[in-house]
């Protein structure tokens, strides 16, 4: 695989690393129109970087989509935030998520997550 991946330094609401759409479909192993849907659906969290459309690495780790995303997606979209507010939201450092809530959804703190982001409606 070819993946190309854009990294840079952690910064404050911004994921480390970012893939492009046709490297998250290659990484995937789906077509890169199933990636179009996915990120019309709400299954996936694509916004412009550098001026291309690009979805941060952590959301995609171990050639899938981290498992709670699209759950959490619809959560902070029904409590109305855009794309680029669930992408800082996902990425705000947070030490009792495991250092941000991206990274909670990998692990055993996803419940958490996802309690903190139904909170958000409220």
């Amino acid at each position: 695989m070819s993946e190309s991946v854009t990294a840079g330094p952690t910064t404050h609401g911004q994921p480390a690393a970012w893939v492009n759409l046709p490297d998250v479909s290659e990484k995937l192993g789906v077509s890169i129109s199933k990636v179009h849907q996915m990120i019309r659906d709400g299954q996936l969290l694509a916004v412009k970087h550098d001026g291309i459309r690009q979805v941060p690495a952590e959301l995609v780790a171990n050639s899938t989509v981290l498992k709670h995303l699209p759950g959490i997606l619809t959560l902070l979209r029904d409590a109305g935030y855009n794309d680029e507010e669930a992408l800082r939201w996902l990425f705000e450092p947070d030490p009792t998520v495991d250092g941000n809530p991206a990274l909670g959804l990998g692990g055993d703190r996803a419940r958490e997550v996802k309690r903190r982001a139904q909170a958000l409606g409220f």
